[in-house]
Formats: C-alpha cells, structure tokens, sequence
C-alpha cells in the first residue's frame, strides 16, 4: 500500500523527508536529487510530514472512499478513537461532536473504547498468566510494521491480540448487523494499512484521520452551532476513554504503572521506541518487562491530527473527558457488555516482512567515514543527516540508503563554504593581476603574442573530448577543460562560473576519497597509473594519471567509458601538428611563463601517448 506520496513539483530538495524518516524508507534518486518513496520500508509514523514545510509530502486520502460508503445502501458505522476529546478542543460538547459525525451520513457512532477495554483486559489476562515470555504491545500499527520489517525475529513476542480499532468493528457487526460497513476515525495514518489486513467482522472498511474529517465539515458546511446533543451508540467504553495517553491502555486493562512492582514498562516517540525494541531484541531475559510501544508519545500526537502541538492541553482535555464520561458511569451495564462480548475473537497473526539490508563490511564504513572526513570513533555526531551516529549514516551509504553529501556538515564545507573561498580567493587574484599590469605594459607587443599561442594550447586542451586536468604537489587545479568540468557535474559547474576552469580549486572537494588518492600516490611516488578504471557518479571512468614534474605536478586523462570516444587518430594528429608547428612557441612560453607551459606541453604529449596505447590494444 502506497501510504504516502511527495509531490516532486511541490519539492524544494530540502531533504528534511529523508532526514527524519527512522527507517530510511525515503531516499534520495540519484539521477534527479529528489526524494523518493521505497513503500515497503515504510512503516507509517508519519515522522516525515510534520517536516515538510512546502506541503510536498501527503498521505493517502480516504475521503472519497468513505464518502462512496456514506452514499451506498448499506448500513454504516463510524468508529471514533477516544483521542477526539484532545483534538477537537474547538467543539465544547462532545455529544453535538458526535451529531456532527451522524449528519454526515453514518447511521450509527461507536467510540473505540469499549475496543480498548475489551482489549486491555486481554492484555492484562495474559500478562497475569505470564509463563516466562515478555511481550510487546501490539495497538500500535506503527510499532507491529517496524517489528515486522526491521526485528522480524521478534515478531513472536508482539502480543497476539488484535488492535482496539479491529476489535470495534467485530462489536459493532455484532450488534448491527454482519453486513455493516465500518470507517474507523482517528488520529493515526497507520490505521489505513492496518485496516486493509483484517477480513470478516474485523475488517475497516475505510479510515479517516481528524484532518480528513474537519474537511468533510466544512465541505458539507456543519458546525457545533447547529446541531443538536447526541450520544454514543452503545455498547459505551470505561477506562478506554484514557487511551490516548501513553499509559491509557494499561490504566484500561488495571494494570498496574507503580515502578516497583510493575512488570511493564512504557516507551513513547520515535527513538525511544526504536531504543526499546533494539534493547528488548537482545536482552528481554535481562530486562525481564513487558514493553508498552506508541510510536508517537501516544495516540494525541498522531500524525493524522489537526497539529502537532498543545501536548499537555490535549492531555488534560482527554482526561477532563474521560472523568466527566465516568461521573455517572453505569458500571453494571458496561460489565454486561462486555460478558456480552468475552467470546469474540480477538487473535491475530503477524507477517514477516523483513526489510532489513544486508551489513557492510567493517573496511567499507570506513572507506565512506573517510570520504567525509570523518572516522570510526567519531565522538559527538551531530545527527543532522538524521542519522543517530556518523557510523550508522556510512552503513546506510554503503547500503544504497543514503549519499555521502546527506551528512551536511561535510556537505557545507565542500560546496558553501568551499565556494566563498573561491570568491575571496578571485577577489585576491584581481588585484593581483591589476599589479601586474603596469609590468605587462612595457610588453605589450611581445606578451599579446605569446598570450595567443597559450591561448592556441589551452583551446585545443578545451576542445579534447576526454576530460584532462593538471593539479600542483598540494593537489590544486592549475588547469582543466570543460570535458573535466562536466564529468564533475552541477557544483563544478557554479565554482567553473566564479574560478574559469577551476583554477586553485581543491581536487579533494570535487573527487572523491578513491579518485584524488590516486593523484596522491603519483605525487608521492613518481609513479604513472595508466587505465585504471574507477565508478564515479553511476558511471565508469577510465583514468590514466601522469607525473610531469616529479612530486611537484601531476596531469590526469579521463574517458567516460559509456560514451562513444571521437576518433584516436583523428585527435592524435590534430594534437601532434600542433606541437610541431609551435615548438618555438612553446619555448617561449616556458621561457616568459615559467614551467607553466612546458606542463602542458608534457599534458599533451601525454594525451599523445596514452590514446596510441589505446589504439594498440582495440
């Protein structure tokens, strides 16, 4: 099931998406740099939509499903989870709220609780038979997918016992018939994939979020102003009314929340709740509790209510509900009901679905770690990648997960800050060269003319269909060609506009760690790679890289071997005529330049030489 959708014209590449989701079920797509959904990671905490600040990320509507239902033959009821008294604080009577939901067209309004009661009962009846195995609640729709897909071998521990919403659509085909269409009404997106799951009297036939309903308000124009008082119909819940805190289900089932003698322990929030699991996976004999799991700091804060904020006015409305509900709480009547309804079944199955990726090995995560200058050992991650540690975000990388430039303080250095420097650097270099030009005056005749024969090299060293660089002993660009530059990509592209072929740029931020290493070793050794074949940016490059000055400059050749090459002879000659009929030329240039010219001039005999080997070898 699709549960949620990014709309990529809304998208501002921001990956605040990517960043939050717990399970990295959002990626980013290579070619494009947008997000993009992998559905079966997902396990529907909606982590990722309250990020979203351009509105590009939405879940699944269930509007006009449920609106089909409304105007079907058949009967239908509307379920209402009890965290409708924290979400609706704009409505002050809680029986026009539920006028409100039968104008729509349900012909009957259940609240979940009594679901809740009949399950936290069984809750507590198993806890009370505990035989030696720990358990893990099982009412949170989030909670069962994360331990279905990323600790599958725990699934057995998950408690086998239906969620409050399944087990109030069995009671109310029970009492209205089993042909009844059900739409269940709450604060959790979850609920739409948990609903698809059950068949028979368990089976949700739609679920809407209080976002969704305020919208079917609106549109059919009802307000608390003109309606009249109705009231749930029976059967009514008891302790149920508590559920939407973190402990409202144990307080339902009257279990006991004194630390002491408590054998449950209760977890809320995302990393709380993923810490909980990882722990209980490894050391439940240790720990020796039951975990009570709600993904998001209890039903209040679910993803599917109107905000995410005012958490302790929405606790403090569900408990002034549940408490004015039970000032004249018929405790007999609801005693019956649920003797009433002990023998329904309440069981339920859970699937394997594991998703996990297979682990890196430790050599790998150090590569990555190493690619953004960071280490094994790092200390003090700052998690801004959404990783909890700079290792977990290299493992991710090396699984297809995430991308190195996700880490942001890496990210920052290599492009923003990298990029002013350039600027700075230009700036520096302008008045430089304004110094200079008093020099150049007295020569001006003689400079025009070795100025058009750099001019001649550097064009046909532009023109090369194979990217070509040459850099200095501290790895600085002295010069490149566009081939080069388009080889790097967009952020080449935008330093290229402020530094003209990237001129004193740091190879280490335009190569990767397992590229430039390679100019490293020449440096340092003296020794020419020639052929090497490398993977850079989903392509294959075939690098061959030269010393031309020992340990001082290093000149590099690079083919795309995806792409159909311009003919070797073709090229080999043009660059041989040249060299021929500027030997002189070129003197010259070494001789008023420096070594500069005499660099390239070794560049491009390189070249020569590199495609005859080629031409040998086809």
């Amino acid at each position: 099931m699709e549960l949620i959708s990014i709309d990529l014209e809304k998208c501002n590449s921001s990956h605040a998406c990517i960043r939050a989701c717990p399970v990295k079920a959002i990626t980013v797509e290579r070619k494009t740099d947008l997000p993009e959904i992998n559905h079966n990671r997902c396990i529907g905490c909606g982590n990722c939509l309250s990020v979203c600040q351009v509105g590009a990320v939405t879940y699944k509507s269930s509007i006009e499903e449920t609106i089909d239902l409304i105007k079907s033959e058949q009967k239908i009821a509307a379920i209402v989870d009890p965290s409708i008294s924290g979400e609706f604080s704009d409505i002050t009577e809680y029986r026009k709220f539920v006028e409100m939901i039968r104008m729509l067209g349900f012909d009957y309004v259940n609240e979940v609780s009594f679901g809740v009661d009949l399950v936290a009962l069984q809750y507590k009846n198993l806890i009370d038979k505990f035989k030696g195995k720990y358990y893990l609640t099982s009412n949170c729709p989030s909670v069962v997918s994360y331990v279905e897909k990323y600790y599958p071998d725990i699934i057995n521990n998950l408690i086998p016992i239906v969620n409050p919403m399944t087990a109030m659509a069995k009671v109310v085909r029970r009492q209205f018939g089993k042909n009844l269409k059900v739409v269940f009404i709450g604060p959790c997106i979850s609920a739409k994939y948990e609903a698809t799951r059950h068949v028979g009297d368990g089976k949700v036939d739609s679920a809407l979020t209080f976002q969704e309903l305020r919208i079917m308000f609106n549109k059919s124009q009802i307000k608390e102003t003109n309606v009249e008082f109705s009231d749930f119909d029976p059967p009514i819940g008891y302790k149920g009314s508590l559920y939407p805190l973190s402990r409202g289900i144990l307080a339902a089932g009257g279990l006991t929340e004194n630390p002491l003698v408590s054998d449950i322990f209760t977890a809320t929030g995302t990393e709380n709740v993923m810490d909980a699991v990882h722990e209980f996976s490894f050391r439940p004999e240790s720990i020796k509790k039951h975990f009570n799991l709600l993904f998001n700091e209890g039903c209040l804060m679910g993803p599917g209510n109107s905000t995410s904020s005012n958490k302790f006015l929405r606790k403090t409305l569900v408990i002034d509900y549940a408490r004015k509900r039970l000032e004249n709480f018929d405790e007999k009547v609801w005693k019956e009901s649920i003797e009433n309804f002990s023998d329904l079944d309440l069981s339920r199955t859970f699937i394997n679905d594991d998703q996990r990726k297979e682990m890196p090995s430790e050599d790998k995560i150090e590569e990555i770690l190493k690619s953004v200058g960071k280490s094994s050992d790092e200390k003090g991650a700052c998690s801004a990648c959404g990783f909890r540690s700079c290792r977990d975000f290299a493992i991710a990388v090396s699984q297809g997960l995430s991308k190195s430039d996700t880490c942001l303080t890496w990210s920052l250095k290599s492009k923003q800050e990298y990029i002013k420097t350039l600027k700075n650097n230009n700036d520096k270099l302008r008045k430089q060269q304004q110094e200079r030009e008093e020099n150049e005056r007295l020569l001006k005749i003689e400079n025009q003319k070795i100025r058009t024969k750099s001019e001649t090299i550097s064009s046909l060293l532009q023109n090369l269909p194979s990217a070509a660089v040459i850099i200095d002993e501290k790895l600085k660009v002295i010069e490149s060609n566009k081939s080069f530059i388009n080889i790097l990509g967009d952020d080449a592209t935008l330093i290229n506009d402020v530094i003209p072929g990237l001129i004193g740029a740091d190879l280490k931020t335009l190569l990767p760690y397992n590229v430039y290493n390679l100019f490293s070793y020449v440096l340092q050794k003296d020794e020419n790679i020639i052929g090497r074949d490398v993977s850079f940016n989903d392509g294959l490059l075939n690098i061959n890289v030269f010393s031309l000055k020992p340990n001082k400059i290093v000149g590099a050749v690079f083919r795309d071997m995806y792409v159909a090459e311009v003919r070797q002879e073709e090229i080999i000659n043009r660059v041989s005529e040249v060299i021929d009929e500027n030997l002189k030329m070129v003197q010259q240039i070494a001789f008023s330049l420096g070594e500069g010219a005499s660099t390239t001039e070794k560049m491009l005999n390189s070249i020569i030489e590199t495609y005859k080997k080629v031409k040998k070898t086809e």
